[in-house]
């Protein structure tokens, strides 16, 4: 076992954790550095409604979806898929557009503690071991907040002894004590987005809201800096992850905003570039390495591209055209991608060209939560089913 500081917020690794949305540094990283595909499953399981992503800490895949009016966290076994636990939230959350109802925002574990974010905005702690209910606050009660148009989707993130997520209404965002739940402070009133915020240095956090660009101070809440990044219709949201380099920010989003990366240690911000023509992502968040971005370009429903940009100006290095929605990891020196029909593909994480080089169906349906990956196993969802695919 590791014990893993993570800009404050003490992460217990055992092997190669994935304890939190995007993996243990919230880029859609792997620590994991070599793996060798062979596409076999090694358990499947009937799971409830939702696009929560799962996670994986100590051996234990959490996994939180919604069966019948509760939205549960299930603890299972990683290894066989077997329930060790489950701990039931009451919602009678109904999706508008008559999409999936069940929880969107990943579970965070940390210091003992499982976080969950409800589609109807109940935020929960619960013993990690146990499952046993540590407090829990109805935000949208608390903060006046209206419904929105797909649900909380944005997971919380824990730093040092704090949590933080964005709630929309009286509060933008708001930060609450983990190991009680008091509120500590609020910033902004941003309606929310759907991106997960993440850390920046030691001791602020980048948010993306429905507004823009948010960076602020986690002792205080503070707001140090802002940037207006939007869509004009109020029909839109801002779904992907920021992506945090050293003291650059990539931001993207769809429905003609597009992508831009900002210096944060200028004020006001400003973008050093930006455009609707390198990377616009609908709601999956990109990868780096070396320099280079690889993700996904246009809307959903109108199949988008597979891209690789150079981070710096935004060029497009190589496009793959038609080929539909997914997520990307990085493990190692490949990309994971798991398109939303259920077919996973391992292709070279390289500027000069795409380059598939194994191919494996996995699910049917629609796979929209973004994957776990720990110990040289894929965790991957779909409405009914989830898989753990060697």
């Amino acid at each position: 076992m590791t014990r893993f500081l993570f800009f404050g917020a003490l992460f217990c690794l055992h092997g190669a954790d994935w304890p939190q949305h995007l993996g243990p540094n919230r880029n859609g990283v792997a620590n994991e550095t070599d793996f060798t595909p062979s596409g076999k499953v090694l358990w499947t399981r009937d799971v409830g409604a939702g696009f929560a992503a799962p996670v994986v800490s100590d051996g234990k895949l959490y996994l939180y979806h919604r069966v019948g009016n509760e939205e549960l966290c299930e603890v299972m076994d990683a290894s066989t898929g077997k329930t060790q636990w489950k701990t039931a939230v009451p919602t009678n959350y109904r999706d508008d557009f008559g999409f999936d109802e069940g929880p969107r925002a990943a579970p965070v574990v940390a210091d003992g503690r499982v976080f969950l974010h409800g589609a109807h905005g109940v935020l929960t702690a619960l013993d990690a071991g146990t499952g046993k209910t540590l407090w829990q606050i109805s935000t949208m009660t608390v903060f006046g907040v209206e419904k929105q148009f797909f649900g909380q989707a944005s997971s919380p993130l824990v730093m040092g002894d704090k949590v933080m997520l964005q709630i929309g209404g009286k509060a933008g965002i708001a930060a609450f004590a983990a190991a009680s739940g008091k509120q500590l402070w609020t910033a902004t009133t941003d309606e929310a987005g759907h991106a997960s915020p993440v850390p920046y240095k030691n001791s602020e956090a980048v948010f993306f809201t429905r507004v823009g660009l948010v960076v602020l101070d986690t002792a205080t809440g503070k707001v140090r800096g802002q940037m207006r990044w939007r869509a004009r219709s109020n029909t839109t949201v801002n779904a992907a992850t920021p992506v945090v380099v050293g003291d650059q920010v990539f931001l993207t989003s769809s429905y003609d905003v597009g992508a831009a990366l900002v210096d944060l240690t200028k004020l006001p911000f400003k973008p050093i570039w930006s455009g609707d023509e390198s990377l616009s992502a609908h709601y999956a968040t990109p990868v780096l390495k070396d320099g280079f971005l690889y993700g996904f370009h246009g809307r959903q429903e109108m199949g988008p591209e597979l891209r690789c940009i150079e981070m710096k100006n935004g060029k497009v290095k190589w496009a793959e055209a038609r080929f539909g929605a997914g997520t990307v990891l990085l493990v190692g020196a490949k990309l994971v991608v798991m398109r939303e029909k259920g077919d996973l593909l391992i292709a070279e994480a390289s500027p000069k060209g795409y380059k598939k080089l194994n191919e494996f169906k996995i699910l049917d349906g629609t796979v929209r939560a973004a994957p776990a990956f720990a110990n040289g196993t894929l965790f991957v969802r779909n409405e009914r089913k989830l898989v753990a695919v060697r």
